[in-house]
């Protein structure tokens, strides 16, 4: 095994799940690892505490008159759960078929160490860099960043740069480098629908109160008509419409729907109507139930009308949707739909704003360069349909642009089981660093 695949391993091997207060020692132990392997490098590294999981930050020597760039990433992970689906165990690493099998390893570990790798391998071989660089890994991505935008602006001077570079986001195929300039922002909230103040028995009750579990439904369903247009007043009214040479561009990338099919296991898609595949899952604002559940759960049946019921929901925004003003329209939506006999407790959680740059800006353009000396063929440009809430905090907060270059594929499996990274894209990504720091550096 190289020795670049055996940091990854290692660093993979961290069970550092940032929302499962069980695992904040693995989380710290992950940051301490990548504090010595930075100092190691030669780079002058720091560990910054935060109310939760702490911030690691590394600088070459800063030179005048160089541009100075800011790399992030993360190394928090997503939960494990459903451990029973795994072929393998979550955390650690395996390789198969030519793909590393684990836990972060491509969200956002393996994308991570691809480029610490590259610097280390340019540091190695030149004695320093083309540009100032600064690092800033942190651990709580995966619960939407809520102390980086704080640091950020408690540490301007700290984190002053010119551009930010991020690998944590997708190619459009294999070996096909892609440059995503755009993001959907994120708005999330759970109700809770109380009704009786206990279980009832379902046949002495049944047809005299609410069902809870009914309400629920009746709430989820009014959120789409039948063809999946959102019908919360308001929704879309500060979408930005898709450019023309956008909607060229996606279309020349191919029918997606095909592989949509295949990676997913649907047998048919289902969206807003009089869209593609594509701009659905990267340009237009979603509305998802990410969790349902009431009443009884266990086998067999027991007849009860649940005295309370809940559902969990994901909004994904365009620019230019602010996220607490979409927020509030679903609260007052949701109030105007509940049924009468319930009580709906309605938590508002994170938020993250969509991002939108321009591909042609000389910043932009050397990303594409990058990508095209890496990849060998000129790069796809995309938006993506995830969200990374702390891009937009480096453009309100530094003032900078963020240069999106994924490395990850379709069925790579982030967030699910039997997550997985190639080999070649992990070697691609060291490539790739080594490429965009010359490139920024003109």
């Amino acid at each position: 095994m190289s020795p670049e695949l055996n940091d990854l391993f290692t660093l993979l091997r961290f069970p550092s799940v940032s929302t499962d207060s069980s695992h904040n020692a693995d989380t710290r132990a992950c940051a301490d690892w990548l504090v010595q392997k930075l100092t190691t490098m030669g780079l002058s590294t720091t560990l910054h505490e935060t109310p939760r999981h702490p911030i690691v930050i590394a600088k070459n020597k800063h030179v005048a008159g160089r541009r100075t760039v800011l790399l992030y990433g993360h190394y928090d992970v997503q939960p494990d759960a459903p451990v029973n689906e795994w072929r393998t165990p979550p955390f650690e690493p395996t390789l198969r078929d030519g793909r590393i099998w684990c836990r972060g390893a491509t969200d956002n570990k393996g994308q991570l160490m691809a480029h610490v790798c590259g610097l280390e391998k340019t540091l190695r071989e030149q004695g320093d860099l083309p540009v100032n660089l600064t690092c800033l890994f942190e651990g709580e991505e995966e619960i939407g960043s809520p102390n980086l935008k704080p640091f950020l602006e408690a540490n301007r001077d700290l984190l002053k740069c010119d551009v930010v570079a991020i690998s944590d986001t997708g190619m459009v195929g294999p070996g096909l480098g892609t440059f995503t300039y755009g993001l959907r922002g994120i708005a999330c909230a759970e109700i809770t629908a109380h009704g009786p103040a206990t279980d009832l028995h379902s046949g002495i009750w049944g047809g005299a109160v609410m069902n809870p579990a009914t309400a629920i439904a009746r709430v989820i369903a009014s959120f789409h008509d039948a063809s999946g247009h959102v019908q919360v007043p308001g929704f879309y009214d500060a979408v930005k419409p898709l450019a023309d040479w956008e909607r060229e561009a996606w279309k020349n990338l191919g029918d997606s729907e095909p592989e949509t099919k295949a990676v997913t296991g649907v047998p048919e898609l289902f969206g807003e109507a009089g869209f593609t595949d594509l701009e659905r899952r990267w340009a237009r604002p979603t509305a998802e139930v990410n969790g349902i559940g009431g009443g009884w759960q266990g086998e067999g049946s027991k007849t009860v009308i649940a005295r309370e019921a809940f559902a969990k929901f994901s909004f994904r925004l365009v620019p230019d949707q602010q996220p607490d003003e979409i927020l509030r329209a679903v609260e007052k939506h949701l109030r105007a739909h509940t049924p009468p006999g319930i009580r709906l407790e309605v938590d508002l959680g994170h938020t993250g704003m969509p991002y939108l740059m321009d591909p042609f800006s000389p910043f932009g353009m050397a990303a594409q360069r990058a990508l095209e000396k890496t990849f060998g063929n000129k790069p796809a440009l995309i938006r993506e349909g995830g969200s990374i809430p702390i891009v937009q905090a480096f453009k309100d907060v530094l003032g900078v642009d963020t240069l999106l270059l994924g490395l990850a594929l379709a069925d790579c499996q982030a967030h699910a089981p039997n997550e997985n990274f190639p080999v070649e894209n992990f070697e691609a990504g060291i490539r790739l660093n080594e490429f965009l720091l010359r490139e920024l550096a003109q």
